[in-house]
């Protein structure tokens, strides 16, 4: 089976972003399938291709995968009509791909919604089966975070999202809340997969050159977020505690922060504001880079803004990474994730916007490593039992290509 699959930021592990999509296709390639990877060129990922763009466009191999690439940089600091300008253009340059290209199951995945576009338009214009991805809730995510106000604009997203679930053979959902919220809008549940982010074993657990950033000594306890630095990541509840800490006279804990995006300046302008020597600013690594720090780690921070839909309806990668690290995690939102790391006694959970209590945990895990070292244990179990990557990526690879049998 030919495989087109679009994903507007794709990238391979050289880059420092999710690789959800490049083990995916991996996986298909495994089983005898061939993938044309359709994306745009992301800031803080990297699609293998080096040569010139021709017409906005450059194509080659990389790892197997036949991807095209369309000259549209994205970043996290654009506007939010940058960005929608982008995302438009980018399904537009698709569709043309998709009433061109010879293939025989058409695969899209989000974010931004508009990538299920092309999705539609070959399944009902040159009839092919079509699996469409969901990694967030479309409207009901940037409508809660209040990202999106405009009434129209929330309208005709919520008239996309029913177009793309309707006119998809089947459907994947990254959370039991995207799942639910799939099956609420009238889709037969047995058309929807539940396959989570999975976890990288071949990269975050084996045996890496452990580094620590500058600021970091060896006794020290190193607590680490690793990802986008944007509105919904709710940053901020790190600093505060940050603050509480230097102020109960902590400095044996830094919290350390990877990544980019439009809220780090701020960040950093706060943190520098309130004087605070126990967190570290860190630029975006790749893969390799991000394994070898998580060697070091002591913990893992899963932290996102105090917004109910994201309880349910996330599936972040960052999560996936620690566990596979063998990383306890402090996760700061109620949840399916706080639920898990419950379940398995593979970190802590703390209440949204409550310093206190996460500077609690943080003293906790400091003065027990004995324990902290179980609970990463326990966290690597869960990783190697329920979210191997290997193992997902073949449950993704049957239910793509069973599709076609079924179509």
């Amino acid at each position: 089976m030919h495989i087109l699959y679009f994903h507007q930021h794709f990238s391979t592990p050289k880059g420092s972003v999710g690789i959800r999509s490049y083990a995916m296709g991996q996986s298909l390639l495994k089983n005898g399938h061939t993938v044309t990877m359709v994306c745009g060129s992301f800031s803080s990922g990297q699609t293998g291709l080096t040569g010139p763009f021709k017409k906005g466009m450059r194509r080659g191999q990389v790892d197997g995968l036949d991807i095209i690439e369309f000259e549209l940089p994205y970043s996290n600091n654009l506007s939010f009509s940058q960005r929608i300008m982008l995302f438009l253009n980018f399904a537009l340059r698709s569709i043309q791909v998709a009433l061109k290209e010879d293939y025989d199951i058409v695969f899209a995945t989000t974010t931004p919604l508009t990538a299920s576009i092309p999705g539609i338009v070959a399944k009902w214009l040159r009839r092919k089966p079509f699996v469409f991805e969901v990694r967030d809730l479309w409207p009901e995510l940037p409508k809660a975070m209040g990202v999106i106000t405009n009434p129209v604009v929330l309208w005709l997203m919520s008239i996309l999202e029913l177009m793309s679930y309707h006119s998809a053979d089947r459907l994947i959902g990254l959370s039991p809340g995207i799942v639910d919220g799939i099956t609420k809008r009238g889709i037969d549940p047995n058309k929807i997969a539940t396959i989570p982010n999975g976890c990288d074993l071949d990269i975050f657990a084996t045996t890496l050159e452990g580094w620590r950033p500058n600021g970091v000594s060896e006794n020290e306890l190193m607590a680490i977020f690793t990802g986008t630095h944007g509105l919904a990541n709710g940053l901020d509840a790190v600093i505060d505690t940050a603050s509480e800490l230097q102020h109960r006279g902590r400095q044996d804990i830094k919290l350390v922060l990877v990544g980019n995006g439009m809220k780090k300046k701020e960040l950093q302008k706060k943190a520098k504001e309130l004087h605070l020597n126990n967190i570290i600013f860190h630029d975006p690594v790749d893969k390799s880079r991000l394994a070898g720090l998580m060697s070091e780690a002591d913990l893992g921070l899963q932290i996102l803004a105090n917004i109910p839909a994201f309880y349910y309806g996330t599936s972040p990668n960052k999560f996936f990474d620690y566990i596979a690290a063998g990383l306890p995690v402090l996760n700061n939102y109620p949840g399916w994730l706080a639920e898990l790391i419950q379940q398995e006694d593979a970190g802590f959970t703390v209440q949204p916007e409550n310093p206190s209590q996460f500077a609690d945990a943080l003293e906790q895990a400091a003065s027990n490593r004995g324990k902290l070292k179980q609970m990463g244990k326990n966290a690597q179990a869960l990783a190697k039992r329920e979210f191997d990557r290997a193992k997902l990526s073949q449950k993704f690879n049957d239910w793509v290509i069973g599709v076609k049998k079924n179509a």
